[in-house]
């Protein structure tokens, strides 16, 4: 309910309203919101006040618009926490979500001076270049392309990557995994992007790029991997502590 005697805005107090409903799932994603001018009514209030709630939970992810139709709940985006190493199948499997692949094309290739940079090989060696859609619940996620030195995977199959590639390294390979380098940019998706992530032209993707090492004296490097998330669907967080 709206108190209008109350020292907290009528804007802040319907943006509370709606959040609750939200949050306790009396409102699921898809739902269509009354409308600003119905808000209005309800609460005789100005629709000003409303579309300044309204404004405010589009801002933070909760809703959105779509133009002639109306205000709608957006679905719940994934949280990614940045704090630890862990692959997608992992945090999928945690949220009680079913995660799964699309394998695009699984390829032995020649580095160029990036890869083999990144990777710390030589020019001559060859990698695996592995492009997968990653979905949850069978719905596009992210596109991902791993690059990983053949002389340390020796000859992989379909197979070996139709689920988590880190179980196949530590489970099959008994490699181990210590840490890995991470960075994350917005960017707009481009057309190979926009085809297997079912999104728009235009639309906004998460791009992440990660090296991750081995546990061994060198800090061998044993993937380089580049993906897009749906930036509708995912979002990162982490923990930090001030030293």
């Amino acid at each position: 309910m709206i108190d209008k005697n109350s020292p907290i805005p009528i804007y802040f107090q319907l943006e509370g309203e709606i959040r609750n409903l939200i949050q306790s799932k009396q409102l699921q994603p898809g739902d269509l919101l009354p409308s600003e001018r119905e808000y209005a009514e309800k609460y005789d209030i100005s629709r000003m006040t409303v579309r300044q709630a309204i404004n405010n939970l589009v801002t933070e992810g909760l809703i959105y618009r779509q133009k002639g139709k109306g205000t709608f709940i957006a679905e719940k985006k994934i949280e990614q926490d940045l704090s630890g190493l862990s692959s997608f199948s992992e945090d999928m499997k945690s949220r009680g979500l079913t995660p799964s692949n699309k394998l695009l094309s699984l390829n032995s290739i020649s580095p160029n001076d990036k890869i083999a940079s990144i990777l710390k090989i030589n020019l001559s060696d060859t990698v695996y270049e592995m492009k997968r859609i990653r979905l949850a619940n069978n719905e596009p996620m992210a596109l991902e392309t791993i690059y990983t030195p053949k002389k340390l995977v020796g000859n992989i199959q379909d197979a070996d990557i139709e689920h988590s590639f880190y179980r196949y390294l530590e489970q099959e390979l008994q490699l181990e995994i210590a840490f890995g380098q991470q960075t994350i940019e917005s960017a707009l998706a481009t057309k190979e992007e926009i085809e297997n992530l079912k999104i728009k032209k235009g639309d906004p993707i998460l791009l992440m790029e990660r090296t991750t090492y081995l546990k061994d004296q060198l800090d061998t490097p044993i993937e380089y991997v580049k993906s897009a998330y749906r930036s509708d669907k995912y979002i990162f967080k982490m923990q930090m502590k001030r030293e």
